[in-house]
């Protein structure tokens, strides 16, 4: 479809680059509002689904999850049911900001056009770290960001003979595929640079990770450079190098991390922060500009704790990108305060959370904090699968406000750290968490929960550095 600012147009005209889940999401909360009398809606989306988990692709992987479709919230079919035009296969390589306009690829055709718009969303998510490494594009090394890459990962899995595998990276995606290469039978090496995995707790965190995975049978290298990925004659990996050992592979899982996808964004000269995400108010419009959004992936967003901007990947907050971008969109008013960084992940049995400050963190903040760390468990030791569980908990020297707790533990750890999220949210002193009226029965926790005995040992710390 070839368009111009200049043509009569009945219908306010609403373009979103990018169909996942803050896109799709600003898509449908703007149809809620506005029906398609009153608003027109064209979304670009260059892959081949819409509206889909990227993070339960590690469990689809591993075989949790049976069928890729189960993934898929909404498909192609079901938006356009909802009267918006949305084309598939077809990537946006420019924005005319002054034209108010995008130029879009159709990627199969080869073909391009150009499309007014009157309201703009961008919600390009983020892209995958790939390393420039000798052999890093050979066949059996794959991301995994998308369907198409899962599905990608798992052809390999079926067709590989051997069975050794290597993830690169022990972050939140590296650790989740070391998982689901241990439920496929392979044996798991993960090379790490960091001291160890999961850099988003502290080393000493981070520290029973490691411990944890390699008694579930994965070997951990951590403090490791790699320095290139060794290829047989064939052109398929073999190995994975180092400064010091070469490790042999018959696939390779990069887990690197992501980086926002705002090259167009950046073209266009629009506002990136510091960190690469697009930076944008509280009703996450693009600073500067009246009538162009953002949301996902793509954006930087306020740190509730420190008051910085942050890149902070996760689906949950681009699902509420999309709806407060729906809503400014169709004619309603929403913002987005902000976010503390709450996130909880899993290896095999092991249960790993995070909210807040890491130590570090707070350094670079400049703030003055105390730490405290318990061990405890999931139950009332007493009562039958009852399982330990370590708790850091941070708070401002002197004030004792909350800055951050990191749990590592079994079964009933993980989903703790959303006490603390709340508590950070409302600013608490741990002294205020102390007289929290939690839950109690033996199957659910002991009498003193964890994140309890944590906070009480906390405010002892503040109440000793301010004596």
């Amino acid at each position: 479809m070839n368009t111009s600012r200049a043509e009569e147009r009945s219908r306010e005209r609403l373009v979103i680059v990018g169909g996942d889940a803050a896109g799709m999401s600003a898509a449908s909360q703007a149809r809620r509002l506005k029906g398609p009398d009153a608003l027109e809606i064209v979304a670009f989306e260059r892959g081949h689904f819409t509206s889909f988990s990227a993070c339960g692709i590690p469990y689809w992987v591993g075989g949790d999850v049976p069928e890729r479709d189960h993934l898929i919230a909404r498909s192609p079919e079901e938006h356009r049911a909802r009267d918006i035009d949305l084309r598939m296969r077809t990537e946006v390589v420019e924005i005319d900001v002054e034209g108010s306009r995008v130029r879009a690829r159709d990627l199969d055709a080869g073909t391009e056009s150009w499309t007014a718009y009157d309201k703009l969303v961008i919600a390009t998510g983020a892209r995958p770290i790939r390393p420039d490494l000798p052999g890093v594009d050979a066949a059996g090394v794959h991301g995994v960001q998308t369907l198409d890459d899962g599905q990608a990962l798992l052809d390999t899995l079926t067709a590989t003979r051997g069975r050794r595998a290597v993830v690169v990276g022990a972050g939140y995606i590296g650790v989740e595929m070391a998982e689901a290469l241990i439920n496929r039978g392979y044996e798991v090496t993960v090379v790490n640079r960091g001291k160890e995995p999961m850099s988003t707790l502290d080393p000493d965190m981070g520290r029973l990770v490691h411990k944890a995975m390699e008694g579930m049978g994965i070997t951990m290298v951590d403090d490791a450079e790699v320095t290139a990925l060794r290829t047989g004659d064939d052109g398929r990996v073999r190995a994975v190098a180092t400064d010091d050992a070469e490790y042999p592979a018959d696939v390779v899982v990069l887990g690197i991390g992501v980086r926002p996808e705002t090259e167009l964004a950046r073209a266009a000269g629009l506002p990136v922060g510091d960190h690469g995400g697009l930076l944008t108010d509280l009703a996450m419009r693009v600073r500067g500009h009246a009538n162009i959004w953002a949301g996902g992936d793509c954006v930087e967003v306020l740190d509730l704790v420190t008051g910085r901007e942050r890149h902070i990947p996760l689906g949950t907050h681009a699902n509420k990108h999309g709806q407060i971008i729906g809503a400014n969109v169709g004619g309603g008013y929403a913002t987005f305060p902000g976010v503390i960084g709450t996130a909880v992940s899993k290896v095999c049995d092991l249960e790993i959370a995070r909210t807040g400050l890491r130590e570090k963190d707070a350094d670079r903040a400049g703030l003055q904090y105390v730490t405290v760390t318990v061990e405890s468990t999931s139950r009332a030791g007493y009562y039958p699968g009852a399982a330990p569980m370590t708790v850091k908990m941070l708070a401002e020297r002197r004030t004792g406000r909350l800055l951050g707790v990191q749990i590592v533990g079994r079964e009933g750890a993980g989903k703790r750290v959303d006490i603390a999220a709340v508590a950070l949210t409302a600013g608490m002193t741990v002294e205020q968490m102390t007289a929290l009226d939690l839950g109690y029965a033996p199957p659910f926790s002991p009498v003193w929960d964890p994140i309890l005995v944590a906070a009480r040992k906390a405010t002892a710390a503040v109440r000793s550095g301010a004596a």
